[in-house]
């Protein structure tokens, strides 16, 4: 956990409950609090005009979300949809929150820490994105989540992501993604275990 529930529940915190698909915020709507996951899953997503979704990221368990916006005076510019049934999500005030980094210098670097970390992933999948080769940005998505867990030896790290999730994260069509993963199965990139990926 970025910060403790003991803290955040110190700072006058609330645990909020969600289904799948609620959202915890959405596009547009102005910044006022500070959440943390404390169980499930969220996707931080936009959908276009044509009813598309783009996944920008699917933060876990202990993260953050959306406390960059809370230092601007701009709208989100992505929703925060919930992935799961009975997920937890804390949430603190943004005076509470600004309080609590004015009070612990620690908690101040561990969040800019936190952020300079998801700054290096955004980048990383812009440049993914942005590249006309799909085996290229399929394999980057893998290579960069793999590297983010300090995973080295072949076949150690089960992608947690779907095939559909994936398509979204580099922006390919899922039949696309399918037939990049079969081919870096034939080829012995990675394995299948149980639909599971294994990179």
């Amino acid at each position: 956990m970025l910060i403790s529930e003991d803290m955040l529940f110190r700072y006058g915190g609330e645990l909020l409950r969600f289904s799948k698909n609620d959202f915890i915020f959405r596009e547009a709507e102005t910044p006022k609090f500070y959440y943390q996951i404390i169980r499930g899953e969220v996707k931080l997503n936009n959908y276009q005009q044509d009813g598309k979704e783009f996944i920008h990221s699917l933060p876990t368990v202990g993260h953050c979300i959306g406390e960059t916006f809370l230092f601007s005076d701009s709208p989100y510019p992505v929703n925060a949809e919930v992935m799961t049934d009975d997920s937890e999500v804390m949430r603190l005030t943004r005076s509470k929150f600004f309080e609590l980094l004015g009070q612990d210098p620690q908690i101040f670097r561990k969040l800019y820490h936190y952020t300079a970390e998801r700054m290096y992933y955004r980048y990383v999948m812009m440049n993914l994105i942005t590249a006309s080769d799909p085996v290229h940005k399929v394999k980057g998505l893998m290579d960069c989540l793999k590297n983010y867990h300090k995973k080295t030896g072949l076949y150690s790290y089960q992608i947690p992501y779907t095939r559909k999730e994936m398509a979204s994260l580099t922006n390919l069509r899922v039949e696309t993604v399918i037939r990049i993963i079969k081919n870096m199965e034939k080829d012995q990139l990675l394995q299948i275990r149980n639909r599971k990926i294994f990179y």
